[in-house]
Formats: C-alpha cells, structure tokens, sequence
C-alpha cells in the first residue's frame, strides 16, 4: 500500500520499551500504528512522547486480559479502517520473577497466563477473520529464549525462576505454530520473536541489547514481504530454537 492508503498496524504494550520502540520504528516505515494499552493515561502520554519526536501513532485503549475488551477495541478498528493489516502482540508481564516451580502460586500462574498466552489467543481470534478478508496479514508474537526447551547460547541462567512466565512464553511458541499452519494459504505469516536481553524496565539497565536492538526482529517480522517465512521463531533476524 501506498503513503495515502497505509498498512494499519496494533502494537499491545506499545507504551513503553519495547512496544513503543517497535510502534517507533513501524510509523517511520509509513505504516499507521496503533499503541494497544489498558492504562489511557500511560497511553496518551507515550503518544505525546512519540508526537515530540516526530512519530505519529494513535492510541486504542484495551486490556488484553478481557476478551471483552478485545472485542470492544476490534469493533472500533473495524469500523474506523475497516482492516487491521499487521499485530504485534508485545504486551507481557513476569509476576514471578526468582520464583521455582516449585513454589510458584497457581493464582500466580493463572494471572500470568491471562494476558500473556490468552491474550494473545483471543486477540488473534479476533484478528485473524478481518485480515482474511484482505487476504494479508502478519502477526508476530512477541517471546522469550527463556520458554524454549534450549536456552539461547549467551542468555542468563535463569533456570528455575520465572516459571510461570516461562511456560507462558512456551505456549506461545506453540500457538504461533498452530495459527501459522492454518492460515498458510490466506495470505498471513505468523511468526515468533525473541527480543533477547533489552535494556527496558523487565530487562534491567545492565541489559547488552538497546531498545532498538531489541525492537529490530518484530519490526522485520512484521513487514514482511510474500517470500518471507511463516511460523518460525526469530532472534536477530535469524532461526532461533525452539
């Protein structure tokens, strides 16, 4: 699509780190980005924090543990733009950070797995059908090196904390090779990205990678063209392991 008709973008947690990078990075590519954010506050703010830096972006607020919520924000895209062409689903929390599986909380689990596995499921529910009907789309969920069953060479040994949100992150390198094999033929790439260690609030100061650094795989997967692949799992552009 041209400058005058742009792909339209969501970006979930896009207001802060690693979300509003991304979001950054995709408006600069001429794509009308959407910042999904449950806060409308934090999210008005970080729309003005991208406005002063020459990035214009839009805010839609949603919760992405509600299904509700999801479905009240995709009425509104649908009737606005009629399409959403491209989602990054970004929004993640870790509630249990240095926690074993063996003590982490079953609440503890069930929260986490709220916004960071179904969310994603619903939200690409809710997607999926809208982009069909265009016959193109790119989804690209955002993951972690620490919820695959080989831990990336040069990550921190985190081995046995955050296991809730490493399960979560495992199921959703799942879903992205479910949902890519059955959209296949419609035109639609889903993919997984592993930001690595970025220097956001949930990956410290110390962290080796900028924000940028970290945004640079999901933007990639996100503007895919036809050749590109589908229903892999991605750390700087290149395959990573499952």
């Amino acid at each position: 699509m041209n400058k005058v008709n742009p792909r339209i973008a969501l970006v979930t947690g896009g207001n802060r780190g690693i979300g509003m990078e991304i979001a950054r990075q995709l408006s600069l590519k001429g794509i009308n980005v959407l910042i999904g954010c449950r806060n409308e506050d934090k999210g008005r703010n970080a729309v003005e924090q991208l406005s002063k830096s020459g990035v214009s972006v839009e805010l839609e607020v949603v919760d992405v543990s509600s299904h509700d919520s999801i479905l009240q924000m995709m009425k509104r895209v649908k009737e606005k733009y009629g399409r959403l062409d491209i989602l990054v689903n970004n929004a993640g929390v870790i509630l249990d950070r240095g926690t074993s599986i063996l003590n982490v909380k079953e609440s503890v689990m069930k929260k986490t797995f709220e916004t960071n596995y179904f969310g994603v499921l619903n939200l690409i529910q809710a997607v999926v059908p809208l982009m069909i009907e265009h016959h193109f789309g790119r989804i690209v969920n955002v993951s972690s090196g620490l919820g695959a069953f080989q831990v990336h060479q040069g990550l921190l040994d985190l081995k046995g904390s955050s296991s809730a949100y490493r399960i979560s992150k495992t199921m959703i390198n799942a879903l992205t090779c479910l949902v890519a094999h059955d959209v296949a033929d419609k035109g639609i790439k889903v993919n997984a990205a592993c930001p690595g260690s970025v220097q956001t609030d949930m990956g410290g100061a110390d962290a080796p990678l900028t924000v940028a650094e970290g945004a640079d795989t999901a933007v990639w997967l996100a503007t895919l063209d036809e050749h590109g692949p589908n229903g892999g799992f991605f750390r700087e552009r290149m395959k990573a392991e499952w």
